[in-house]
């Protein structure tokens, strides 16, 4: 399936959107929108397929990892911070339990489960191969072709380089602003950096841009200059 396609996307949504939710509505009963993220998650990414595990029959049966992996997408999708919030969200969230898998008429697995289950998750890397799966399947050998920049200003400790003034320069004479009196000559303006990169070559172009520390001034996110 092609699903980089918008009309496949849509057709995805609407089917978890129509169908998946009201089913789940009818048996949980109101879905939050943080739990309706939840769904949608957990039927994009389909985490179950990877942690199929077997049993012999020999000792005490595991617990489903595809519940406690479901768990494992829901913690981080909810924002809790630990495995103790998580478990205490299950046994007061009956909607987000059966969402999950856990069967509602059991017991939730102890928390000491749920770290071994999710340290064995960390260890084998299921959410890095789930998302290289995901990837694979829905963009394949395609390439993003295009570049997101944010504004936001990076904090530094570094200080800025003080230049040291050219022994040969002319020191530099204050002139009043506005239009020069009669017979007074001023020296041409220094030339854009724009214009002169019309006329030079790209490596030229690459050892005029500044690689020390230095001032300067830029609008931030919220369209205010920051100096």
């Amino acid at each position: 399936m092609n699903a980089t396609r918008p009309e496949v996307i849509m057709q995805r949504w609407k089917v978890i959107q129509h169908e998946l939710l009201p089913e789940l509505r009818d048996q949980v009963g109101t879905l939050t929108p943080k739990l309706e993220r939840v769904v949608h998650t957990l039927e994009w990414v389909r985490i179950e397929d990877f942690t199929a595990a077997s049993w012999c029959g020999l000792g005490r049966p595991p617990h489903e990892r595809a519940w406690l992996a479901n768990a494992f997408v829901a913690k981080s999708v909810l924002g809790l911070t630990s495995t103790t919030a998580l478990i205490e969200r299950l046994s007061a969230d009956r909607a987000l339990r059966r969402i999950c898998g856990f069967v509602l008429c059991k017991k939730l697995p102890s928390e000491s489960t749920f770290s071994r289950a999710f340290e064995q998750f960390a260890e084998r890397c299921l959410a890095e191969r789930v998302h290289e799966a995901l990837i694979r399947e829905h963009l394949g050998d395609r390439l993003i072709g295009h570049i997101s920049r944010d504004g936001t200003a990076i904090e530094t400790r570094e200080r800025p380089l003080r230049t040291k003034p050219q022994p040969d320069a002319a020191p530099a004479v204050w002139r009043k602003r506005g239009r020069p009196r009669k017979g007074e000559l001023r020296p041409p303006a220094k030339a854009s950096p724009l214009s002169r990169q019309r006329q030079q070559s790209l490596a030229q172009m690459i050892q005029d841009i500044p690689s020390a520390c230095d001032r300067g001034t830029k609008c931030n996110a919220q369209g205010y200059k920051i100096s």
